[in-house]
């Protein structure tokens, strides 16, 4: 998840703007933190407005004419892995590999666990992950903090979530200020 140093995930006047990521998502940071992530991973699991923005674009990253060829590999892997949307408006996808799902998001990311496969990634779906975290379904964070406020928006970790430890893994940072940092669950505090 896309993070601004002040703690927002979008800014304030509009939520699906995201062109305040756009001069950090081309570093290099950014790129191996994408890659890496997916490696492990055979399933994404998105909400309908994200995935309508990450497989309008990324498909035609394939073979684009100097694509960094770790785009190309998050292209390649995005159209290549099982894709789980979240939606209560769609009734067919429109892209390969792909199962719409009308239900709770605890409910899709239980049913999606209790199958074999590598990780399920959750690719900067908001809603998504809110709705893991406040189900205390969250294994792992991947958040990438760029060095800029927003100054307002929408926040990713609202009051009244679980209570629990988390234990940073993994720390890159770039000469532009953009941070790569992941963190696994822990433990559960009750």
């Amino acid at each position: 998840m896309s993070l601004s140093l002040d703690g927002h995930y979008a800014a304030p006047d509009n939520p699906l703007d995201m062109s305040w990521v756009l001069p950090y998502a081309h570093t290099d940071v950014a790129r191996d933190l994408m890659v890496s992530l997916c490696e492990p991973a055979t399933t994404a699991l998105l909400g309908r407005v994200n995935a309508e923005g990450f497989l309008g674009f990324w498909p035609g990253v394939i073979g684009m004419e100097g694509a960094d060829p770790r785009d190309e590999a998050f292209a390649k892997w995005l159209v290549g892995a099982d894709k789980v949307v979240l939606s209560s408006t769609l009734s067919e996808a429109p892209w390969q590999h792909t199962t719409i799902v009308d239900k709770p998001t605890a409910e899709a990311a239980d049913d999606l666990k209790a199958t074999e496969g590598g990780d399920i990634l959750v690719l900067s779906s908001a809603s998504v992950i809110k709705a893991l975290l406040a189900a205390d379904k969250v294994d792992r964070m991947a958040l990438t903090v760029f060095p800029l406020f927003l100054g307002g928006g929408p926040r990713l970790f609202d009051d009244g979530l679980p209570a629990g430890k988390w234990e940073l893994v993994s720390q890159t940072a770039d000469a532009h200020g953009t941070l790569a940092l992941i963190y696994d669950r822990i433990d559960r505090i009750r």
